[in-house]
Order: C-alpha cells, then sequence, then structure tokens
C-alpha cells in the first residue's frame, strides 16, 4: 500500500463512504447545499471534524482559523465558536464527518500515557489529516465491521499522537461548573420539563444553593435549560433528516414558530438554513 501522506485523495474518498456506513454511531456527516454560519455554538467536549467537502471557518474571541480538505479540525476542550461552512463551488456540498473523543477514548489516553503532561494547547488546532491516516482508515475499517472496541482504541492512538504535539489539555478531565452540568442534564433529556426542583434532586443541593451557585457562575436557569435545548436542535439539524417540527418537538417546543423565532435569536440563522432538510 502506498504512503497514506502520498494519496490524500483517497483517504478522503475512504473517509467520504462514512456517510453510508450504518454502523457509524459515533460521528455525525454534516451537509450543505449553500453557505451558512451559526453563531456561539457551544462545544461541550473534545471532538474533531474531517473536512471532506468545502471550508469550514472559525472563530473565538482568541483565534480565527480555516479549514478546507485534507484538514484536521481539532476541538481539546468544552468551547463556543462562531462558525460558517461553505459548499465547494464545483460540488455544490460542504462535508464533514465529526468524531467526539468519548469518556473511554480519553480515559484510555490517560491510562496509556505514561510522560509528564504536555503544555494544554489552544482549545482549537488545524492537523494535517494524512499524518494520521493509518489510525484514521482502522478506525473506518473497524466502524464497517461493528467492532466498536478497535474503533475506540484507533482514536484512542489517535488522541496520544494530539497529545504528544502539544494538546495535553485531552489528558486532564475538567471539573464541570454547576451551569455545564445542568446543560448536561437538559441536553440529555431535552423534552422534559424541567423545574429547579429536578436539577436540585439530580445535583443533590437546595433551591437556594442552586440559586446561589448560578449567580456566582452569571447564569440564569431559564437561559442554561433554553441554551441546552437549542443546542440539541442544532445537533439534530445536522446529523439527521427529521422535519423541523419533529425536531422542535424532541428539544421540548410546541410551536415550530416559537422554535423558530428562539433558534434564530440563539444561533443568528434560520434552523431551515441548514442543508440536510
Amino acid at each position: 500500500m502506498a504512503p497514506l501522506a502520498a494519496a490524500p485523495h483517497a483517504l478522503l474518498e475512504r473517509l467520504a463512504t462514512l456517510a453510508d456506513c450504518q454502523n457509524a454511531g459515533d460521528y455525525a456527516c454534516i451537509t450543505a447545499r449553500r453557505e451558512h454560519g451559526a453563531s456561539s455554538v457551544e462545544i461541550p467536549r473534545p471532538q474533531f471534524a474531517i473536512l471532506l467537502q468545502g471550508r469550514k471557518h472559525v472563530r473565538t474571541a482568541q483565534q480565527v482559523l480555516e479549514f478546507g480538505p485534507g484538514d484536521l479540525f481539532l476541538i481539546t476542550r468544552r468551547c463556543r465558536i462562531d462558525v460558517v461552512n461553505v459548499p465547494d463551488p464545483d460540488s455544490g456540498l460542504y462535508l464533514s464527518a465529526i468524531v467526539p473523543l468519548c469518556d473511554e477514548v480519553l480515559s484510555a489516553t490517560r491510562s496509556l500515557w505514561s510522560g509528564p503532561l504536555p503544555d494544554a494547547g489552544d482549545p482549537l488546532a488545524r492537523l494535517s489529516l494524512a499524518a494520521h491516516g493509518t489510525e484514521l482508515l482502522q478506525w473506518r475499517q473497524a466502524l464497517e465491521h461493528g467492532d466498536y472496541t478497535s474503533a475506540r482504541l484507533a482514536l484512542a492512538t489517535m488522541t496520544v499522537a494530539f497529545c504528544a504535539s502539544g494538546h495535553g489539555s485531552l489528558l486532564v478531565a475538567p471539573e464541570p461548573g454547576l451551569g455545564e452540568r445542568i446543560r448536561d442534564l437538559v441536553a440529555a433529556q431535552p423534552g422534559r420539563s424541567w423545574q429547579s426542583r429536578d436539577f436540585e434532586q439530580h445535583l443533590g443541593i437546595s433551591g437556594a444553593t442552586l440559586r446561589r451557585r448560578l449567580a456566582s457562575e452569571r447564569l440564569g436557569l431559564r437561559e442554561l435549560i433554553g441554551d441546552a435545548r437549542l443546542a440539541q436542535a442544532m445537533q439534530l439539524l445536522y446529523t439527521t433528516r427529521l422535519p423541523l417540527k419533529t425536531v422542535a418537538a424532541r428539544v421540548g417546543y410546541r410551536s415550530l414558530s416559537s422554535f423558530s423565532r428562539r433558534f434564530c435569536e440563539r444561533y443568528g440563522m434560520d434552523p431551515s438554513a441548514i442543508g440536510n432538510h
């Protein structure tokens, strides 16, 4: 077999078949047939994106990055980004695969690491896809056969390489703040009618403590619930072909117009602008 670095197009073509892989349950292909962007999108956990077609522009308060085919977009810790996805001018298509680094992968990486902790590094990074081609193809083949143990092992091997290249924050298990814990609870059941007492019970704290700690983080409970619901809606819009009305219902909105209005207020774009529908 020729070296993967010498055949980037073949690697991209192989990874593009993820869109047809029935066993690829832990990744998301995002497609769009027109340029669209969203503001202040929360990325809750480490992940990477494989750019297959088109271009991606990403901005945070500290970083501005651009990605194209052959780039790997690494996010090493929870953050918020402004993003614009631009379809390829020839095919008219934007395509990427999003790969979350699950707790099992990160735990395996921490167990495998034996040296001193490297620098934390920036939250976002642009890496060469071909540099990780062997592990990516092993991961892709494992998914094809439903071998999720081997798939996680390939991802853990990649994550060790990410850490060795200066992204040490992947080795540190962050202690989530109260707001993050509430967002995660809502994300697991976005259609639930969440009340303060539900979080008090889940978190084992009183209502007064809940309010005091949220105030110390300058957060409001209602805003946290709405933000988490809309983040789940964004995920569904990008990774499924569910009708907008169904997406709205799944994240707790009875009215499609109300959902669309809140989504637009939150992300600066109409949910119908996402090209999977």
